[in-house]
């Protein structure tokens, strides 16, 4: 089986975190992670803008087969989540136009998956990565998340083709 290489977005207006990882089997391995950072003194368009390209370039490298993006969160404060929410619309949107897969997961989801509880700290997860990617060395707290996202869509993934090849067996017998 070849590796896949999946993409991994913590998506955010001011800094966006992303992480590149393959997956094959049961292994997981680092290739590379970073962050997009907007001008906070800069127009909403021209932030989306600089970060529609600079999620673009992420992904005419290293060409992921599949993207996986945190939900937003609700916060207290309306306007932050509305720019939260149009930032995280141009991170689906920016690997869907490269015509790769696109799922979505909860954060208690990837915590769980990737430190064993849902409200696990920032500090924690950025352990765990370190620890699932050894490769990944000294990541900023925003690409530790962008990692531990792609972490979490390679174990589910894996666990949903499974069971998608135990019904289509099961269907074949019948």
């Amino acid at each position: 089986m070849k590796p896949l290489r999946l993409l991994g977005l913590d998506p955010g207006l001011r800094i966006t975190g992303w992480g590149v990882i393959e997956a094959w089997d049961n292994r997981l391995s680092h290739i590379a992670d970073g962050v997009i950072t907007t001008d906070s003194r800069m127009a909403l368009a021209e932030r989306l803008s600089t970060l529609y390209d600079g999620l673009t370039a992420v992904i005419e490298r290293f060409r992921p087969a599949e993207a996986a993006v945190e939900e937003t969160f609700v916060n207290t404060n309306a306007v932050s989540t509305l720019k939260l929410g149009q930032a995280r619309g141009v991170v689906i949107l920016v690997p869907a136009r490269n015509g790769v897969v696109v799922c979505e997961y909860t954060p208690n989801l990837i915590k769980k998956t990737v430190v064993g509880t849902g409200h696990a700290t920032k500090e924690q997860v950025q352990m765990m990565v370190r620890t699932l990617l050894p490769g990944s060395g000294k990541t900023t707290a925003d690409a530790a998340d962008a990692l531990a996202v792609a972490i979490c869509h390679a174990h589910h993934r894996a666990t949903a083709a499974r069971l998608a090849q135990g019904l289509a067996s099961a269907e074949a017998r019948r």
